[in-house]
C-alpha cells in the first residue's frame, strides 16, 4: 500500500487516530501524525540498515533534547564554544570563567560542549546548576568534565549534526573562544545560520586573546572575502570581537534591552519588544534601514497575530511589522541593535 500524508490510507489512517487516542496527552496530534506516516513511510522505502540506523538515532537524540531542555524555556541561554585543549592556568580558560560567572549571576544559564578547556571553563564559572553539556561520542578528548558528570543536563550525541542543532536552537547569543578545527567549524555554522536567516537573530561574540586570534581572522575576512565579493559589509554586524569579559557580557544584555524576539508569519516580519516605540522611533527605523522594507510596505506597530496564539506567554508584548528582504539578515542585526539604542 502506498502511504499518503493526506487522508487516504484507509485502515492506517483508523489506527494512527486509534494509535494517538489510546496513547493519551498527545500534543500537536497533526503533526505526530504526520511524524508516525513518515516513519512507515521510511519503512516501506529504505531498507539500507544504516540509513534506518541514522534516522532512528537522529529522531531519538532530538527527542531527548527536547525533553531536556524543555523546563528551562524561560531562561536565556548563552552557548560557548572554545578548544578542548585549553589548559586551567591558561589566560582564556580563567577569562571564560569569569565570563560564564558574570553570565550566570545575571540569570542566563551556560551550554558547552560538556568536554574539557573552554567548555570546562563555561560549565565550571557558571556552576552544574546553571550549565547544560551537550556532549558528543569520540574516541578521544571528550569524555564528560567533572562538573557535568552525571549531570541531568548532560546529553551525549552520535551525531555533531543533532549537536549542533541543539547548541544553535537553544541559544540566545553565542561565544567563541579561540579553537582548533571543531570550534572553527561551530563558529562558521553560526555565521552562516545568521547570515541566511535560518536561525534567529541572536549576538555572536568572538572573545579574543591577547596574541589576537580573532582580530587575525578578521583581517582575513576583510581582506579575501569582503574585497572578493563574497560577503557584504552589512555581514560586519553578524559579530562583535573583544577581548573584553564585561564587553561582552554588556553586548548580550544589551541586545535584549528593548528588542524581545521575532517571528515570520507568512511573509510578514513580526518583531516583539519589551517595550513599545513612539511613532517618531518608527520613522527613524523607516529613513534608516529602508532596504529591510520590502517597496510598499511600511513598519507599524501591531497587536498579535492569529498564528501566535502558540505563545501564549508573549501575548501582551508590543510589536512592529513589515514586509522583510530576505537578501538582508546582517542588515537586520543592525536593525535590531539600533531599536535598542530606543
Amino acid at each position: 500500500m502506498e502511504l499518503s500524508f493526506s487522508r487516504a490510507n484507509a485502515d492506517v489512517d483508523q489506527i494512527i487516530s486509534h494509535l494517538l487516542e489510546v496513547s493519551g496527552d498527545i500534543r500537536q496530534p497533526a503533526l505526530i501524525r504526520e511524524m508516525l506516516l513518515a516513519v512507515l513511510k521510511v519503512g516501506q522505502e529504505v531498507d539500507y540498515l544504516a540509513d534506518l540506523k541514522l534516522i532512528n538515532r537522529t529522531l531519538r537524540e532530538m527527542r531527548f533534547t527536547t525533553k531536556v531542555f524543555g523546563p528551562y524555556r524561560d531562561r536565556k541561554k548563552v552557548t560557548i564554544f572554545g578548544s578542548a585543549r585549553t589548559e586551567p592556568d591558561n589566560e582564556m580558560y580563567r577569562k571564560c570563567v569569569d565570563f560564564s560567572r558574570k553570565l550566570a549571576e545575571r540569570g542566563y544559564m551556560i551550554i558547552t560542549g560538556g568536554g574539557p578547556g573552554i567548555m570546562q571553563a563555561g560549565n565550571e564559572g557558571a556552576g552544574s546548576e546553571n550549565s547544560f553539556a551537550v556532549n558528543i561520542r569520540l574516541p578521544f578528548e571528550q569524555a564528560p568534565n567533572p562538573i557535568m558528570y552525571r549531570n541531568k543536563r548532560l546529553i551525549t550525541y552520535k551525531y555533531f549534526f543533532n549537536r549542533k542543532v541543539a547548541f544553535v536552537k537553544e541559544a540566545n547569543a553565542m561565544a567563541v573562544f579561540p579553537g582548533g578545527f571543531g570550534t572553527l567549524d561551530e563558529a562558521m555554522e553560526v555565521f552562516t545560520l545568521i547570515q541566511t536567516g535560518k536561525t534567529s537573530p541572536k549576538p555572536l561574540i568572538l572573545i579574543d586573546d591577547q596574541d589576537g586570534y580573532w582580530e587575525q581572522f578578521f583581517d582575513f575576512v576583510k581582506e579575501s572575502l569582503l574585497v572578493k565579493g563574497f560577503i557584504s559589509g552589512e555581514d560586519f554586524s553578524i559579530f562583535t570581537i573583544t577581548k573584553s569579559v564585561d564587553e561582552a557580557v554588556a553586548v548580550i544584555e544589551n541586545f535584549y534591552r528593548t528588542f524581545h524576539s521575532l517571528r515570520f508569519i507568512d511573509n510578514r516580519l513580526v518583531i516583539r519588544l519589551n517595550k513599545p516605540l513612539a511613532p517618531e522611533q518608527i520613522a527613524i527605523l523607516e529613513d534608516e534601514f529602508s532596504e529591510l522594507v520590502r517597496e510598499g510596505d511600511r513598519i507599524r506597530c501591531c497587536g498579535l497575530f492569529p498564528e501566535e496564539n502558540d505563545e501564549p506567554d508573549l501575548a501582551n508584548l508590543p510589536r512592529i511589522s513589515l514586509l522583510f528582504d530576505h537578501h538582508h539578515y546582517g542588515l537586520l542585526l543592525a536593525f535590531i541593535h539600533r531599536i535598542n539604542t530606543f
